[in-house]
């Protein structure tokens, strides 16, 4: 809980500087954010190319509005990722100029989720929890740190006191175990975790 707090102030205070015109802190804030954020842009948009089109508007326009950043309203990291998904969805709209995806988009836009949803998240979850209980403990704890803390593979490469490149492939094949498994386990049926 330290190190989120940490990092949702480090972030807040870049995005201040940022307000003033400060490049460095701007550079810092791409360091620390942008893979997250084109996790975010890739899996609205399915293609790299436009996916780094929709992080670079992203970044545009936190330069241009940082100072619209309110910190206590919103943590800087969810307004990061609705202005990336908001630049993602705008390309999206681009792409597919009136062949009837209206709806679908509306439906992304719409955060609310029905029951369904809830059922379909709550079987993912636990098709998800699973999945990370099939790794090693340090292996599922770095995936668990890096997708759902926010921890950059810098950070985890300092508190893991383990060098960076080594960090970077046990996720890429933790990642790899995992796409495997998800796509192989099935539904859950009246499982108890």
């Amino acid at each position: 809980m330290v190190n989120k707090e940490l990092a949702r102030q480090e972030i807040e205070d870049l995005l201040s500087q940022i307000a003033l015109g400060r490049r460095v802190a701007f550079d810092d804030l791409y360091e620390r954010t942008s893979a997250k954020l084109y996790g975010v842009a890739l899996y609205i948009l399915n293609n790299r190319a436009e996916a780094d089109e929709a992080l670079q508007d992203a970044f545009m326009k936190v330069w241009r509005k940082a100072d619209t950043f309110r910190p206590g309203t919103a943590s800087p990291m969810s307004w990061l990722i609705s202005i990336t998904r908001n630049a993602a969805i705008d390309i999206y709209r681009r792409r597919r100029p009136g062949d009837g995806d209206e709806a679908e988009m509306d439906e992304m836009e719409d955060d609310r989720a029905s029951p369904e949803d809830h059922a379909a998240m709550r079987s993912d979850a636990a098709r998800l929890h699973h999945c990370l209980g099939t790794l090693e403990p340090e292996k599922a704890k770095l995936v668990r740190d890096a997708y759902f803390t926010g921890r950059t593979y810098a950070e985890l490469s300092t508190t893991m006191k383990t060098p960076l490149n080594t960090i970077k492939t046990w996720m890429r094949r933790s990642l790899a175990t995992l796409r495997t498994c998800l796509e192989t386990k099935p539904e859950p049926q009246g499982e108890s975790s």
